[in-house]
C-alpha cells in the first residue's frame, strides 16, 4: 500500500459549495450550523478566499482564511464575514473556496431545526 506524501499535495484550488442553508431555528441542546471542512496536507499553509452567492443580493467576499501545513480546519458558515456583514439565516446561498495550493474540501450540515436532527455531509465540487 502507498501512502500520500505531504510534498506531493493533493486536491484542488478552487472548490463549490452549491447548496448552504443555516437553519434560523435550533431544537434542544445542538444548535443547527454548517461547515467548510479544510484539510491541508501540504508542506506549506493555505490561503483561502471563499466567495459567498446569494438569490438576490450582491455577493460576500470573505477575509481570507489561513489553513496551517499538515492541518485540518472546520470553519463554520455563520463566522464568516465581508465588512461586518455575516450569511444571514435563513436564507440560501452558495459558496467558492479558493486556495493559493491544492486543498481538499468537504462540506457539513447540522439541522437541528426539529427534534429529529439531521446531520449531512458531501465533498464539495473540485473545479
Amino acid at each position: 500500500m502507498s501512502s500520500i506524501r505531504p510534498e506531493a499535495a493533493k486536491g484542488n484550488t478552487v472548490w463549490v459549495i452549491p447548496d448552504g442553508y443555516i437553519p434560523p431555528q435550533s431544537s434542544g441542546a445542538l444548535e443547527s450550523h454548517e461547515s467548510i471542512c479544510v484539510l491541508n496536507i501540504g508542506r506549506q499553509d493555505a490561503n483561502l478566499r471563499i466567495t459567498v452567492f446569494f438569490e438576490d443580493r450582491d455577493p460576500l467576499e470573505c477575509n481570507v482564511t489561513r489553513v496551517s501545513a499538515r492541518r485540518t480546519s472546520h470553519i463554520r458558515t455563520a463566522s464568516l464575514q465581508a465588512d461586518g456583514e455575516f450569511i444571514p439565516l435563513g436564507v440560501p446561498y452558495a459558496l467558492i473556496v479558493e486556495s493559493d495550493i491544492p486543498i481538499i474540501v468537504q462540506y457539513s450540515r447540522l439541522d437541528t431545526s426539529q427534534p429529529e436532527l439531521a446531520l449531512m455531509s458531501v465533498m464539495a465540487y473540485p473545479v
